[in-house]
């Protein structure tokens, strides 16, 4: 089932509970996806498309979240929170760190990587193999212990 189906299809759902927090949630997912369709590109949307879709508006959500959360904003973090929440539900299984580990090691024998001069090159094969399963910010994490 495409994220698009599923999303309509959870849309109905949180209207038929009258889920507030989870309608604006699942509506922001909707809109940023038909934004895609929409933008006249003409890319077509895949899966990997939708997953880098959401790991960006996760990004965003989690950006503001710090900046709510310093500023003493509590209401507004609190809001942020529901809606990483709802993101996350849409997204694959996140590898835990030994995992992640464990593959960029591989990456890394693959590559044939011996320190840090080499760190563009495991991150461009990492960030595509993982791409969905692990953030950006813990994949460059682990390369760059691994490389040390």
């Amino acid at each position: 089932m495409s994220l698009e189906t599923k999303i309509v299809a959870d849309l109905k759902e949180a209207m038929k509970a009258k889920d507030k927090v989870s309608l604006r949630g699942i509506r922001a997912i909707k809109t940023a996806l038909m934004n895609l369709k929409t933008d006249g590109t003409n890319t077509e949307i895949t899966e990997q498309v939708e997953i880098s879709l959401l790991q960006k508006m996760l990004k965003q959500r989690k950006e503001s979240l710090s900046i709510y959360e310093e500023q003493g904003r509590d209401e507004l973090a609190a809001t942020e929170k529901e809606e990483i929440a709802i993101i996350e539900k849409y997204l694959p299984e996140q590898m835990d760190e030994a995992t992640l580990e464990k593959v960029v090691g591989e990456i890394i024998e693959k590559t044939g990587a011996t320190s840090m001069k080499d760190m563009g090159k495991v991150m461009g094969m990492a960030s595509k193999q993982l791409a969905g399963q692990a953030d950006g910010k813990a994949i460059s994490a682990v390369v760059k212990k691994l490389l040390a």
